[in-house]
C-alpha cells in the first residue's frame, strides 16, 4: 500500500491561458454523455458530458449545471445518500461536489493522466478512481467531503499491478472486491480492504470497457470492444459463459439486483436485455440513433436511462419476463427524452485571424469573434465551404491562438510556444477600434484579449494610457493549464475579483501574462527583409546613381503598408535625402526635394502584380511572393516623364 497526497506537483511546466466561448447557461449536452447517475430519493438524473459539464435534471426538466472540469467528464458516482457527487475527468482530476447545491467542494490531483472510471462501495462509503496512468486510488468519502477548495490534501491508498491503461472499474457494495478492465484485455482483482492483489483473468481479445460485480462478490460481468459479454466466477477464477448478442463493441453494462439479467449497450446502438442462465433469451430494448455510452436504472428498476454519443438521453421501459419468453413487442417510443445540443465539429480561422467560422452536428454554420469571445452571426444550414470562400480576404495576420473542439465548444488557447499569442499586430483601424487616438496605431490581438479576460482581476493594474477596447462576457470560463498537461486553475471571468479567486490567480497567472498585460511589455515586432528595385519604365535620370548599381535591401516591421514603402521611395530613392538607414522605411524626410512628385504616383509591384497601397508587407509575401527568400518589390512612376 502506498500513501500519496492529492495535492498537485511543485515543479510546474510552461503555462498556457485558455477560454471557452459558450452561452451564459449551457442547458444541453454537446459531444456525448459519458456517465449517468439517478438519485431515487429526489428523482434527479445526473449526467456527465464530454463538454466538461455535469448537468442535473428532474425527469426531463433541466435544473442546473455543475461546471469546474476543463475536459471530458468520464464518470460520476453519487454517494452519502445523494448528498455528494464524485466526478472523474480527462483533465486528470477527481472532483468532490455538493450534489444538492451544485458547487465543487474540492479537487484531487493525484492522477497523472486521464481519469476514466470510478467505482463505489456504498456500505463502506469508499470510492476508487482509475485511468490512463495505470493507477487505482482508493478514497474515503467521509474524508473527501470534509475537504475544501483551499485545503484539499488527503492521504490515499493505491492498488498496484496494472500494466496498461484502465478504462473500467467496479466494486461491490460491501467493498470486499474491486476489479479493473484495461487495454491489457484482462480483468485484475484486488481486496480493497487490504490493498492485496488477488488474481487476473484473461479471455477477452480487446479492451475491457464495462464491468459489473455481484453484491456477494461471487460473480463479475465484463463487456469488451471485442463485442462479447463474459460472465466470470470469482471463486472458480474462470469464465463461465460468453454471450454474443452485439455486432460491435460493448461499452455499457447493468445487471439486475439478483444477477438474473444483464442489460448491455454499445457501438451498434442497441440496448439488449439477456437472461444470464439462458442467454438465448434476449430481447432488444431499443435501438438508439447513436452508439450507447452509459446506462442507469430508474427508481423502480422498471426502466433504464440511456445516454449516447449524440448527447441525447432517453428513458426506456424494460421488458418483463413475459416480453422475453413470448417475444412480445416493446414500446417503440421512450418514456422520456432529454435532447442534446449540437456540437461544433468543424472550425476554420478566417484570414483576419480574429473570426472563426464553424459547422456543428446539426449542419448549422456560425461565425465567432475571438476578441469578443462570442458568436456574432448564426447563418443556419448554408454551404460551409462556400461561406469560407465568400469571407476570404487577401490579408495575412500571423497565427496567435490555437482552437480546440474536443468539448464541442470553441476553446481558444493562448501561449508562447509554437504559436506566440503576441505575434499578431494590426492597426487600430483594422481591429475596428473607432476611438483609438490614431487610426494607424498598432494594437496586439493577444494583449487585447488577455486584458479583457483579466479585466476583473484585482492583481492586474493596466497602464491608464493603454485603454481597454474589448470586453468578454462575464460568464466566460478562463483556464490556466500546463502546456499539454493538467489544469492548474479555472475561474469565471466575472468572478475573478473575489478574494479567494484573486489569491489563486496571484499564484497561478504566469509571468509572461503579467509582464505583458500589467507591466505593458508586449513582445517585439516581427521584422521582414525585402529588396526595392526600379521598374524598367522608371527614367534613369530620376534615380540616384548608386541605386543603379545594386538594389536596396531594407528591413521593416512586417505590418508596414505599401503606402509607407512608397513614401520611402519618394524621400530616399527619388529625392535628394540620405540613402536610408538600417531602420528601413521608418525614417523618411518629408522636406527632401521630390521633383514635384507625390507618393500616390508611385506604384509598387510584386510578381508583375500591382499592389494595393493599404496592403502590408506580410500579406504581400504570403499571398503574392509565396517564396521563403527575401521579398522583392519593384516600383514604377505614373504620369512622370
Amino acid at each position: 500500500m502506498a500513501n500519496l497526497k492529492a495535492g498537485g506537483p511543485t515543479n510546474r511546466k510552461k503555462v498556457q491561458v485558455s477560454m471557452v466561448i459558450c452561452e451564459a447557461e449551457e442547458k444541453k449536452h454537446r459531444s456525448g454523455v459519458n456517465a449517468l447517475q439517478f438519485d431515487a430519493s429526489l428523482s434527479r438524473l445526473f449526467s456527465a458530458g464530454r463538454d466538461s459539464i455535469v448537468r442535473v435534471y428532474e425527469q426531463e426538466r433541466y435544473l442546473q449545471s455543475m461546471e469546474h472540469h476543463t475536459d471530458w467528464v468520464n464518470d460520476i458516482v453519487l454517494c452519502c445518500n445523494g448528498r455528494n457527487l464524485i466526478s472523474a475527468s480527462s483533465d486528470t482530476t477527481v472532483k468532490v461536489w455538493n450534489a444538492h447545491k451544485g458547487f465543487c467542494m474540492s479537487t484531487l490531483r493525484t492522477h497523472k493522466d486521464y481519469v476514466k472510471a470510478l467505482a463505489y462501495a456504498k456500505d463502506r462509503e469508499q470510492v476508487a478512481s482509475a485511468g490512463l496512468d495505470k493507477s487505482i486510488y482508493l478514497w474515503d468519502v467521509t474524508t473527501l467531503t470534509a475537504l475544501t477548495a483551499s485545503n484539499n490534501t488527503v492521504t490515499t491508498s493505491s492498488l498496484v499491478g496494472n500494466k496498461e491503461s484502465i478504462y473500467s472499474l467496479a466494486m461491490n457494495p460491501s467493498g470486499s472486491v474491486i476489479v479493473s478492465g484495461s487495454t491489457e484485455k484482462a480483468l485484475r482483482f484486488w481486496d480493497p480492504r487490504t490493498c492485496a492483489k488477488l488474481f487476473k483473468l484473461k479471455g477477452h481479445t480487446d479492451n475491457v470497457k464495462a464491468l459489473v460485480v455481484s453484491r456477494d462478490a461471487t460473480h463479475c460481468i465484463s463487456g469488451s470492444s471485442d463485442g462479447s459479454i463474459k460472465v466470470w466466477s470469482l471463486g472458480g477464477q474462470r469464465c463461465t459463459q460468453t454471450i454474443r448478442v452485439h455486432s460491435d463493441s460493448v461499452w455499457a453494462l447493468l445487471a439486475t439486483e439478483n444477477f438474473q439479467y444483464v442489460i448491455s449497450g454499445g457501438r451498434d446502438k442497441k440496448v439488449i436485455m439477456t437472461e444470464l442462465k439462458n442467454p438465448q433469451n434476449s430481447i432488444v430494448v431499443c435501438v438508439e440513433d447513436a452508439p450507447v455510452l452509459r446506462m442507469c436504472f430508474t427508481a423502480d428498476h422498471q426502466g433504464v436511462w440511456v445516454s449516447t454519443s449524440d448527447s441525447n438521453i432517453r428513458c426506456w421501459k424494460l421488458p418483463n419476463e413475459k416480453h422475453i419468453k413470448e417475444e412480445a413487442k416493446l414500446p417503440t417510443k421512450p418514456m422520456a427524452l432529454i435532447p442534446g445540443g449540437a456540437a461544433i465539429r468543424q472550425a476554420v480561422v478566417l484570414n483576419d485571424k480574429r473570426h472563426i467560422i464553424t459547422k456543428d452536428t446539426d449542419n448549422n454554420v456560425a461565425v465567432y469573434d475571438v476578441l469578443k469571445a462570442q458568436k456574432v452571426e448564426d447563418l443556419g444550414q448554408v454551404d460551409f465551404q462556400q461561406e469560407i470562400k465568400n469571407r476570404f480576404k487577401i490579408v495575412y495576420v500571423p497565427n496567435w491562438f490555437n482552437v480546440d473542439l474536443k468539448t464541442g465548444m470553441l476553446t481558444i488557447h493562448l501561449g508562447q510556444d509554437e504559436v506566440d499569442c503576441f505575434s499578431a499586430w494590426v492597426s487600430a483601424r483594422d481591429a475596428g477600434i473607432k476611438d483609438a487616438p490614431e487610426p494607424e496605431q498598432k494594437v496586439n490581438y493577444g494583449k487585447l484579449l488577455l486584458q479583457a479576460l483579466l479585466e476583473h482581476w484585482r492583481g492586474v493594474d493596466t497602464d491608464p494610457e493603454n485603454k481597454l477596447y474589448f470586453s468578454v462576457p462575464l460568464h466566460t470560463p478562463l483556464i490556466f493549464s500546463e502546456v499539454g498537461g493538467r489544469t492548474l486553475y479555472r475561474v469565471i471571468v466575472g468572478d475573478a475579483a473575489g478574494d479567494t479567486e484573486t489569491s489563486l490567480l496571484n499564484e497561478t497567472v504566469p509571468s509572461w501574462v503579467t509582464s505583458n498585460v500589467e507591466e505593458n511589455c508586449t513582445g517585439k515586432f516581427i521584422k521582414i527583409q525585402f529588396y526595392l528595385q526600379p521598374h524598367s519604365s522608371v527614367p534613369s535620370h530620376l534615380l540616384k546613381q548608386d541605386r543603379l548599381k545594386k538594389p536596396d535591401r531594407l528591413v521593416a516591421n512586417d505590418f508596414i503598408q505599401c503606402r509607407k514603402v512608397a513614401e520611402h521611395i519618394l524621400d530616399k530613392l527619388l529625392g535628394e535625402g540620405n540613402a536610408g538607414s538600417p531602420g528601413g522605411v521608418a525614417d523618411t524626410d518629408s522636406n527632401a526635394p521630390t521633383n514635384g512628385m507625390t507618393a500616390d504616383q508611385i506604384e509598387l509591384m510584386c510578381n508583375d502584380q500591382v499592389l494595393d497601397p493599404c496592403m502590408d508587407l506580410r500579406t504581400v509575401k504570403y499571398f503574392i511572393w509565396k517564396m521563403s527568400s527575401d521579398l522583392t518589390l519593384y516600383y514604377k512612376l505614373n504620369n512622370v516623364k
